[in-house]
């Protein structure tokens, strides 16, 4: 079985890099707007963000959606 994952926009990429692009992109507060999530609102920080989207499967979801489909920063 090969380990190429063509179709996967994804593979590769660690939730440390997606973060880390969408904070450069929106900023935290905007990123805390399109994703209401505490650790994107409260003293957010790279580390409290990627313990949480581990664990929760619905926000890692959700930053995914983001990260593939970027709207324009406001």
């Amino acid at each position: 079985m090969s380990d190429s994952q063509p179709n996967n926009p994804l593979h590769g990429i660690t939730m440390e890099m997606i973060i880390t692009a969408l904070v450069e992109r929106y900023g935290w507060e905007a990123l805390g707007q399109h994703i209401a999530i505490r650790c994107f609102q409260e003293n957010p920080s790279i580390k409290s963000s990627l313990k949480f989207l581990r664990r929760t499967p619905w926000a890692r979801a959700r930053v995914e959606d983001l990260y593939l489909h970027p709207v324009d920063p406001e």
